[in-house]
């Protein structure tokens, strides 16, 4: 056992458990849909990034573009190795567009992202996660397909990313920088992409719920 695989956070724990009964079982790695559907993990995207993590740790390796390609480096008894009380369990909420608004949708909440408290700062416990689709923020890092850390709050100061929701039309959501011009009864919501326009949006019409502060890409 590496000491990377000393601990290990619970969904982690869960994802290696199943990759080790599925190879003992059936002969052969499983694929990322199967982990997520033996693993009770709905996103395939959480659960690369679960994969992500166990490559960092050398606990297995994965072979690109190749559907079963997850390898073990070494094997061990998952069962003995004791959770991580270094990392939080993240809320993970769905999913935010960074592009044109689109209606909210509800929220699940059922999966939570693993991140280490050291990263966190002040009040870690508060934070929630999203994932990002839609390329309209590239030029502040943040790409389709990542995952952001948001810390619910109601106000950010001008240029801050904040996930918006607009009340007007039956409640819309976005990823975009917030200004709010004085003398002004709008709020412009500001993406990082040159190709794409700010949106002027009444400011009695606009819900900050939360500041982005932290972003985590998946490379699979």
């Amino acid at each position: 056992m590496t000491a990377k695989a000393a601990k290990l956070p619970k969904r982690q724990k869960r994802v290696l458990t199943f990759i080790q009964n599925y190879m003992q079982q059936h002969g052969r790695p499983p694929t990322v849909r199967e982990i997520g559907e033996g693993a009770e993990i709905s996103s395939t995207s959480l659960v690369s990034y679960y994969l992500k993590r166990l490559e960092e740790r050398g606990i297995l390796s994965r072979e690109p573009g190749v559907s079963r390609g997850i390898r073990l480096e070494q094997p061990f008894d998952v069962t003995m190795l004791p959770e991580d009380n270094e990392t939080l369990s993240i809320p993970f909420l769905g999913y935010i567009v960074a592009s044109e608004p689109i209606p909210v949708e509800p929220l699940p909440g059922t999966e939570t992202v693993e991140v280490n408290r050291a990263l966190l700062g002040r009040d870690p416990e508060k934070l929630f996660a999203l994932k990002v689709e839609g390329n309209s923020m590239i030029d502040a890092l943040v790409n389709d397909g990542d995952l952001i850390i948001l810390r619910p709050q109601e106000t950010v100061n001008n240029g801050e990313m904040a996930a918006v929701w607009i009340d007007s039309s039956g409640g819309e959501a976005t990823l975009k920088k917030v200004y709010r011009d004085e003398g002004s009864s709008n709020v412009r919501l500001v993406p990082a992409n040159p190709t794409m326009k700010p949106i002027h949006v009444p400011a009695d019409d606009v819900q900050i719920k939360g500041k982005v502060v932290m972003i985590i890409r998946t490379l699979e």
